[in-house]
């Protein structure tokens, strides 16, 4: 259950202390040199950070403490005003923090308080780290929310390794997190710095390298999705014919949502796909025929603009020569549209991708999917989500990744939990991450853009996951590029799609908007 090469491994807390160890115990690297190669990484970034001014360390007893104080020291070293900031008794401290605190130059550490925040221009958050799960004690929990203060009034805050009360593994946090301008963590990043909350508390990411090499005895399931993933994309050759370059059908629309198939299609030929057909409600087929230049169009049966149980052999019969179907976008949620869906995507003999009314169909069956014998990708946002479970949208945005697995081991399916730190799990476990950056995405209509972007990449025969994955990746970049071009707040989706080629060629879009949240 390796990764594929395109993404960049985010070990989580279980496999990160398994390196760790392998490191001291197989491959002779003392754990004080780690936790020494950490900590000058981190005043390293402060330094940068945060280049005059005093400095506070906020420490706890564990292993993150002892990060921090060795940061204190190197930057007392380097001439800094450092005040240390201790959040446990000093006989409470083992191992290599204790080491590292009776290292500590000049003033010894005194205990925490608020007051002391309060004319630092910099602070450290060395509390709790990637051994940190649940929720954090009321000691902790005070500083955290001290730290926060102190960092909404302008003191820059950066993270040890992980935002102190985040889970580096999952990204949730279940009380009070710290939120940091940069977080510094150590050997790699990890899965709970990409994914929200987490990664709304992270900031700026930077790996610190901390001398463990590559590989090790672990293989983690969360990969990072990196600009590689496109570079398995096929292409037009000069043989090519339209259908050889894919054909995807995208069934939906009804009255008041002919946009959304539009969009799809729209933006499935702008991905590549050689020829793409819509199958759209006959009383409102003249709309479809107008705005669908280089779409064909299908016009099925409807009543009152909406689509019937009536159209179901003609949409199986049309995508049984096709290579993917998009079915959802616009659909509607009368009773024939929904007796539809859920015929058509029962029936269907090619890779599938739900969106839209096309997963609300699925609300509370998602285990009608897990027959299907042809890849199926689901692309819900939060509240889609959280239909298809049975939850509220809350449970999903405090527990995406633990939910994005959970609906695709239900509907042993490719799910794409839509966001900027979109998810693509797989029901094996496995789950890629998008780096996101682009708020330009915010507006409606893109959700459509990025069905037809993956149907496109599926109706080519890619490995369904990288398909999904590189999906994602081409829908971001081509956001990032409308950033730059458009401007965040004037972009709508069509200008995506317009962009979907610029990206496809590689052109990520390093736009202002492009680098929130970025890795170094």
């Amino acid at each position: 259950m390796s990764l594929p090469g395109w993404l960049e491994p985010l070990p989580d807390a279980e496999q990160q202390r398994a390196l760790d160890s392998w490191a001291i115990e197989q491959l002779g690297i003392p754990g004080i040199d780690l936790m020494e190669l950490a900590g000058t990484g981190l005043a390293d970034l402060v330094g940068g950070l945060v280049p005059a001014g005093p400095i506070a360390v906020v420490c706890g007893k564990g292993n993150n403490g002892g990060d921090g104080f060795v940061a204190a020291r190197v930057l007392r070293q380097r001439g800094r005003e450092v005040r240390v900031l201790l959040l446990a008794e000093p006989e409470e401290l083992r191992g290599d923090a204790r080491v590292n605190f009776e290292r500590l130059p000049a003033e010894p550490p005194e205990p925490f308080t608020a007051g002391a925040l309060e004319h630092a221009a910099g602070i450290i958050a060395a509390i709790l780290g990637t051994g940190f799960a649940g929720e954090p004690r009321e000691r902790a929990a005070g500083a955290i929310e001290a730290i926060n203060e102190a960092g909404a009034q302008g003191t820059v805050v950066v993270a040890c390794d992980v935002p102190s009360g985040v889970d580096a593994s999952t990204g949730e946090a279940l009380g009070v997190a710290v939120r940091a301008a940069m977080t510094a963590t150590f050997n790699a990043a990890k899965p709970g710095l990409w994914i929200a909350p987490g990664k709304s508390l992270a900031g700026e990411v930077s790996v610190v390298e901390i001398g463990i090499p590559a590989g090790g005895p672990v293989e983690p399931t969360i990969g990072l999705i990196h600009r590689s993933v496109i570079d398995g994309i096929p292409r037009r050759g000069r043989e090519s014919t339209k259908f050889a370059a894919g054909n995807v059908v995208v069934c939906g629309g009804s009255i008041g949502l002919t946009g959304a198939p539009c969009l799809a299609s729209e933006a499935a030929a702008r991905t590549g796909a050689g020829y793409v057909t819509a199958c759209v409600p006959r009383s409102l087929n003249l709309v479809f025929e107008m705005r669908l230049l280089e779409v064909m169009t299908v016009p099925l049966p409807d009543s009152e603009g909406a689509l019937t149980p009536d159209g179901v052999s003609t949409v199986l019969e049309r995508a049984g020569r096709a290579g993917a179907l998009v079915l959802g976008p616009g659909l509607g949620r009368s009773d024939g549209a929904v007796a539809l869906a859920r015929a058509v995507a029962g029936g269907a003999v090619v890779p599938l991708l739900l969106d839209a009314d096309g997963l609300n169909a699925h609300a509370g069956r998602l285990d009608s999917l897990a027959g299907r014998e042809a890849p199926t990708v689901l692309t819900p946002h939060a509240g889609e989500l959280a239909r298809l479970l049975g939850v509220q949208s809350a449970e999903i945005e405090a527990r995406r990744l633990y939910s994005a697995r959970a609906a695709a081991t239900q509907a042993n399916a490719i799910v794409v939990l839509k966001g900027d730190d979109t998810i693509v799990a797989m029901p094996d476990g496995r789950a890629a991450v998008s780096t996101g950056g682009s708020s330009a995405l915010a507006t409606a209509g893109t959700g459509d853009v990025l069905s037809g972007v993956i149907a496109a990449l599926l109706s080519k025969r890619m490995d369904p996951f990288h398909a999904a994955s590189a999906g994602v990746f081409l829908h971001a970049a081509a956001g990032r590029l409308s950033a730059v071009e458009v401007g965040s707040e004037g972009v709508i989706a069509s200008d995506v799609i317009e962009r979907l080629p610029a990206a496809l060629a590689g052109h990520a879009g390093r736009g202002s908007d492009a680098g929130a949240g970025s890795l170094r």
